[in-house]
């Protein structure tokens, strides 16, 4: 069983899709193994993105990241990182798959509702960051 960190974004909290997002989830095999809701700080979220630092992107990544609450979860299934990415969709969600969260709900690429590890070391690294052991109920 693998696991995975997903984040529904700000966008996504404030235009209340958290239960359509949590139906997508559920009903692609996934169990959540830990979830909360917090705001992040944006110390807290540059930390987060420190690997895309050097990035264009990272400034804008990291402001939008802190514009309201966010949804943190820890997901479990068989192959949950490729298969996460793969209902998540593509980042654009103007490239993103018919049925992808990304294309049903994104506003558009900075707003795309879903973050979610691209790796099983980020995904280790992402989890830790925001979860401790006790709060993963596998």
């Amino acid at each position: 069983m693998e696991k995975t960190l997903a984040i529904i974004k700000p966008d996504a909290v404030e235009r209340n899709l958290i239960g359509k997002i949590l139906d997508r989830i559920e009903s692609n095999e996934f169990r959540i193994a830990a979830m909360k809701r917090t705001r992040l700080t944006l110390p807290v979220v540059e930390g987060f993105y420190n690997v895309h630092k050097d990035r264009h992107f990272f400034k804008d990544l990291t402001a939008s990241m802190c514009t309201g609450p966010v949804v943190l979860m820890v997901m479990a299934r068989d192959n949950a990182i490729p298969e996460w990415r793969k209902l998540m969709g593509a980042t654009n969600p103007k490239d993103a798959d018919a049925g992808t969260i990304r294309k049903d709900f994104a506003i558009d690429i900075g707003k795309n509702s879903v973050h979610g590890s691209d790796s099983a070391e980020n995904a280790a690294f992402e989890i830790s960051y925001f979860f401790s052991q006790t709060e993963i109920q596998e």
